[in-house]
This record gives structure tokens, C-alpha cells and sequence, in this order.
């Protein structure tokens, strides 16, 4: 299995977060990407730096103004007396009365909270740079399969799922597993997307509810009580052209095992009813038990069968790293995820 990663994917640290009505220390941090690093190279993966392939990826699934405000709202928003040093929403439009004729804000308070739905996507002066490494991996990712690699796996930090076409959020700026689902459009009339993150892949969701070419489909905590709360809902099936083309899954907070591979087996023949040329996994490790968000209680021998069991669709696959935060778990989660793509554990390295 090849692996992607930029090491620019590293250098955006966020300060703090807002959950719960208070500040919080982000948990979405570079530690994250070195844990993924090292469980890679106890594999004797080593992880190839992507080209920058450029803009036209992104602009295929963001809206243009939304990229530019991405880019140019750090010194806009300095600007301002007395602003923190990270862009953070202060306002959020419930609805958006005027897009329809264009209305579109001028001030940089007004466009971040036009384009930033919580408090826990802070932008910093090296937010740019690592959102865009990570989508390039996704990106280049997507070409490899396409040249015919059975999976390769995108090491995506910052993750993706929750940034929308010109939304950011949960920690997620640029969707990069829609970006490869996008790439891997070129070629295959129909990709699928499975989402196995704790959370409701709302952006990706958002970005494909009215096209049937894309088939999107999440496992995830039930939204009634859990992060992100307006969107994972059953009965969000798709619109126009994509009616019956999104499926979520929403799971009882604390579903283990057994629950979780009844859920994964209706979402499989889901995918295989839909006959993709390609999937694109959102691999979020966060569904772990010990996993600190605590919505799933994923065993790691679990992740090891969810991952066999995507495996047995022997489709061309893109894994694309979402969620999972800091425990002892998160290593031994996405080697075990590793291990059943290639066929089964390896021996440690001192056996070898």
C-alpha cells in the first residue's frame, strides 16, 4: 500500500476551540499526523510527499469565493480592533435570504460568519498552507489509484468531511474526500463515498445531496444528541437528480461491535447495489471506544473487520484520513485498518 503525506501538513497548530459554550484546547493537532506517521513506518510504509497538481481540484468541489476568503481573510480580519489572533466566528446566518440574487457580505466579520458554521475551525496564518497540502495528498491519492493502484491512503491533517462547498467547520477546511471522489470522477461514471467517522460526513453530504453520481453513505453517531447535530438524519436521502443517492446510518451513541457491522453490511450492499467504479473511504478512528470524543465504542479488532469487509468489495480505494484523536488507541486502530487492506497482520518488526 502507498501511502501521502506533505510535511506542510504540520504547521497549522490551532490555539483553541469553542465546544460547549466554552474555550477548549484544540484536539485536532500535528500530534495527530505523527501518530499516523510512525504506525506507517512500524509498517515499513513510507509515505510519498504529493506535486502540487494546483487549484483546479479544489475549485472543482469549492466555490471560488469561498477559496479566496479561505486565502485572504487572515490580514482582513487583523485588521480589526481588538480581534484575537485567530479568525473565529462571532455570528452565523440562520438562513441565507439574499444568496439566491447574490447578496454576499463585504465585511470580514460578516464573511466569516457567512463562511464558518462553529467555533471549532480557527484560522491562523498557517491555515492555508496545511489545508491545502492535505487536499493535494487526497489529490494525488485519487491519481494513483487511477493509474492503478488497487488503495492507496491519503494521511489528510487537517481532515474534511465537515467543510462544505463554502463552509468550513469542525475543524475541516477543504473536503478532501470529496475532492477524491471528484478526481476519480474523470474516469469512473460513479464513485462511492463511505463515511465511517463518529461524526456525520455533513460536508460531503452537502456538496454531492443533488447528483447521482456519487453515491454518499455514513455511519455515525445519531445527530439528535451529537456533533453536527442539523444534518445525518435517516431521511436525508439525496434531492432532484440525487434522490436515493445519500444514505446516513445514524447509531445509537455507545453502539459497539455487532451493532456497527449490521449498520456496515446495509451500507456495503448499498454501494454494491450502486456499482461504482471507485470508493472513497473517510476513515475517522474516532469511533474507537477509548477514542476521547466517546460517541461509538469501536473495538480495534472491529476497525480491523470494517476494514475487511470493505476490502471484500475489491474496488479501487482512496482512504482518506478524517477523524481520531488522542489515545493509545489511535495507532494500533489504523494499523489494523492497514494490515486487513493488505491481507493480514505482519509479523513485529523484530521478528522480521
Amino acid at each position: 500500500m502507498k501511502a501521502i503525506f506533505d510535511p506542510a501538513q504540520s504547521v497549522y497548530r490551532p490555539g483553541r476551540i469553542m465546544a460547549n459554550g466554552a474555550f477548549a484546547p484544540a484536539p485536532e493537532t500535528p500530534e495527530r499526523a505523527q501518530t499516523f506517521l510512525d504506525t506507517l513506518r512500524s509498517l515499513d510504509i513510507v509515505p510519498l510527499p504529493p506535486p502540487d497538481s494546483g487549484s483546479a481540484a479544489l475549485a472543482a468541489v469549492h466555490d471560488e469565493r469561498y477559496l479566496t476568503f479561505l486565502q485572504t481573510i487572515l490580514p482582513r480580519w487583523r485588521r480589526i480592533a481588538g480581534a484575537p489572533e485567530e479568525v473565529m466566528p462571532n455570528l452565523h446566518p440562520v438562513a441565507r435570504p439574499g444568496e439566491a440574487s447574490g447578496s454576499y457580505p463585504v465585511s470580514a466579520v460578516g464573511q466569516v460568519g457567512y463562511h464558518i458554521m462553529d467555533g471549532a475551525a480557527p484560522i491562523n496564518a498557517e491555515t492555508w498552507r496545511s489545508a491545502c497540502a492535505s487536499a493535494q495528498s487526497a489529490v494525488h491519492a485519487a491519481d494513483l489509484v487511477l493509474s492503478g493502484e488497487s488503495v492507496v491512503y491519503a494521511v489528510c491533517r487537517p481532515p474534511g468531511h465537515h467543510a462544505a462547498r463554502d463552509l468550513a467547520g469542525g475543524f475541516c477546511f477543504l473536503n478532501n474526500a470529496a475532492i477524491a471522489a471528484e478526481r476519480l470522477r474523470s474516469r469512473h461514471p460513479r464513485v462511492a463515498v463511505l463515511d465511517v467517522d463518529v461524526h456525520h460526513g455533513n460536508g460531503t453530504q452537502q456538496i454531492f445531496y443533488r447528483r447521482d453520481d456519487v453515491l454518499t453513505v455514513s455511519l455515525h453517531a445519531d445527530p439528535v444528541r451529537f456533533y453536527p447535530f442539523f444534518w445525518g438524519y435517516a431521511e436525508e436521502t439525496g434531492a432532484g437528480a440525487g434522490e436515493g443517492c445519500n444514505l446516513n446510518i445514524p447509531l445509537t451513541r455507545g453502539t459497539g461491535d455487532d451493532g456497527y457491522f449490521a449498520a456496515l453490511d446495509r451500507a456495503l450492499n448499498q454501494i454494491t447495489d450502486f456499482a461504482p467504479g471507485a470508493l472513497v473511504i473517510a476513515l475517522g478512528l474516532d469511533a474507537h471506544e477509548n477514542d476521547p470524543v466517546q460517541g461509538l465504542a469501536i473495538t480495534t479488532k472491529g476497525f480491523s473487520r470494517i476494514a475487511g469487509r470493505i476490502a471484500e468489495l475489491r474496488l479501487p480505494c482512496v482512504v482518506v484520513q478524517e477523524g481520531g484523536y488522542a489515545s493509545d488507541a489511535l495507532g494500533p486502530s489504523l494499523r489494523a485498518v492497514i494490515e486487513a487492506f493488505l491481507g493480514g497482520p505482519k509479523p513485529p518488526r523484530s521478528a522480521r
